[in-house]
């Protein structure tokens, strides 16, 4: 009995040992179902974090057994992942807009006037800016006209992107202050005038001789629309906002990216007054939002950062270019090997900078160790960017130079993503943003080598997903769904869009996770739930992995956690 009673205290005395020697930590999160994105692509229960870093992962028993925390979280058996990575977004435009007229959704040019109407009476701004507007889902399919905006606002400038921001129209007040007549020139934009009633036959800036030999002493009235380059002689002169107004329009931003489970924003296309702005709220522990930024390839910030050099923190990373090459497909802006299919005149499309542009910096951003990254739609946009990067990269690297879209690839050009290692950075729901008139535009052959992710994925085993906002909704989830489901909403088409070049489950996952962290250099710090990575992770309120296909865009974040910090939670 003696001895009973020894090995009994024997007992107590060990069990409190072994609780007082717990390993500590601030959180745990257990009884989940962890979707770790790991080479194994590994699903565990439980994972601890300390000091915004996760220190183990794995069995829910051996976790509690080995682990105290601070907070511990029940997630009750919801599906974890890692925080999701938006690999192309304009997050500034983004926080700008939200303060202008949006315009996405309408469904005519009507409905475009009520809105900014509707805006202009509750807001005195000396401008009014808007974006959204997109003609092919009116019944009337053309680009408008200034007419109505000249009417109702003759001394009060306007200026209204279309949803891709590669066209705008602006009204009379706008282009007198931007001093644009029928004889401004732009390279690498349009500015379109009215000649007759034929929608081919429209005068361009960049078409002088149509000028001197058709219209003699007639001067041409500008319909308001500019398309790419031209964009900029308006836009270039709009106010922009201050400097606290930005703060706050970042913040607010951020709270609603964090509601869909963003940690990370891939920022396309930044000057140094901005990045610097983020670098600071990111010090002040004010903006949580993880950052890469591509900086805005123009010769000012070349010129600057070239010599400055990359730069880096725990949440912003500066070390690639963002370019264009050429427009959007919705505007006819993208250029074209073959004219477009859906208009009488042979129609190229455009380049916004031309070869010998590229040709000239490539090297440049090479030897500095810069990353390039170029929007590239069109077939022939995308043959010359790759053929630009082949000169440089020549042959198999790591240097993870992006096309940012990939959008029309030649069947010839597919290759070259794999003989130079590029990473093709995608927005799956331009897919089924565009399949209602797509193929008009580039007919029944070349429409297969559209949106053709699974070829893209092909080539190097790799593709970054991002949603390409505010051109595109934020939602990651519905990133998941175009790219898997290649459906719209609504369930159209039946059988899906296109779906030999559709996405596993697993492949969208990965696309919007680790391989956007590859693509951004990122894959030790985050992409995926391992020891020693940053705790940026979701949960959700359904598995997207095994969900029914109708149940997808349904689901809801319920947490957003960044270095272990909860950011958001869904309110009951």
């Amino acid at each position: 009995m003696n001895q009973i009673f020894k090995l009994f205290c024997l007992f107590i005395i060990l069990t409190v040992m072994g609780c007082s020697e717990a390993k500590q930590a601030d959180l745990i999160i257990h009884n989940a179902k962890i979707y770790t994105v790991n080479d194994l692509f590994d699903i565990e229960e439980a994972m601890v974090i300390k000091d915004g870093k996760i220190i183990a992962i794995g069995p829910e028993h051996e976790i509690l057994n080995e682990y105290s925390a601070k907070q511990v979280i029940d997630a009750k058996k919801q599906a974890i992942y890692p925080g999701f990575i938006d690999a192309h977004c304009h997050f500034v435009g983004y926080a700008i807009n939200l303060k202008r007229v949006n315009l996405v959704g309408t469904t005519s040019f009507d409905e475009v006037i009520e809105r900014v109407v509707k805006y202009a009476s509750k807001n005195d701004n000396e401008w009014i800016v808007g974006r959204g507007w997109d003609q092919n889902d009116w019944e009337v399919k053309e680009f408008p006209t200034k007419e109505k905006l000249d009417s109702l606002f003759p001394t009060r400038p306007v200026f209204l992107a279309r949803i891709d921001g590669h066209a705008a129209i602006v009204n009379g007040e706008a282009l007198r202050r931007a001093n644009i007549t029928y004889k401004t020139k732009i390279d690498g934009g349009i500015i379109t005038f009215n000649i007759n009633q034929n929608e081919d036959n429209i005068l361009t800036s960049n078409k002088t001789l149509l000028l001197e030999n058709t219209l003699n002493n007639y001067q041409p009235k500008p319909t308001g629309i500019l398309i790419d380059n031209a964009v900029q002689l308006v836009s270039s002169i709009i106010p922009q906002p201050s400097k606290k107004s930005l703060e706050i329009a970042l913040l607010n931003a951020q709270h609603k990216l964090f509601e869909v489970g963003i940690t990370t924003v891939d920022d396309a296309g930044l000057t140094k007054d901005t990045i610097d702005l983020i670098d600071q709220l990111q010090q002040q522990g004010k903006l949580k939002m993880k950052v890469y930024a591509m900086i805005t390839g123009n010769e000012e910030m070349l010129t600057y950062y070239l010599k400055k050099g990359p730069y880096k923190t725990d949440k912003l990373s500066v070390c690639s270019f963002k370019f264009y090459a050429d427009g959007a497909l919705g505007s006819r802006g993208a250029c074209l090997i073959s004219p477009y299919s859906d208009i009488k005149s042979e129609y190229y499309g455009l380049l916004i900078n031309e070869t010998d542009f590229f040709n000239k910096y490539a090297p440049l951003i090479y030897e500095k160790g810069f990353q390039m990254n170029t929007h590239c739609i069109g077939d022939s946009a995308n043959r010359m960017i790759l053929d630009v990067y082949g000169k440089v990269l020549k042959g198999v690297n790591d240097k993870r130079w992006r096309i940012e879209h990939a959008q029309v690839i030649h069947p010839n050009d597919f290759e070259k993503f794999k003989t130079y290692t590029i990473i093709p950075s995608i927005q799956s729901t331009h897919a089924t943003s565009d399949m209602y008139w797509a193929k008009d535009r580039l007919g029944n052959k070349r429409i297969k080598g559209a949106y053709a992710y699974k070829d893209l994925l092909k080539q190097n085993g790799i593709i970054a997903l991002g949603t390409d906002f505010p051109v595109e909704g934020i939602s990651p989830i519905a990133t998941f769904y175009a790219a898997v489901v290649r459906k719209d909403s609504k369930g159209f088409p039946d059988k899906g869009y296109q779906m030999e070049n559709a996405l596993s489950r697993k492949e969208a996952l990965k696309g919007m996770t680790i391989w956007a962290a590859i693509s951004n250099f990122e894959e030790n710090e985050k992409g995926s739930l391992e020891v020693g990575k940053a705790a940026d992770f979701v949960i959700l309120n359904n598995d997207i992995i095994e969900a029914q296909e109708e149940k997808i865009l349904k689901v809801k974040v319920v947490q957003t956690f960044i270095n272990g910090e909860n950011v958001f939670t869904l309110k009951k």
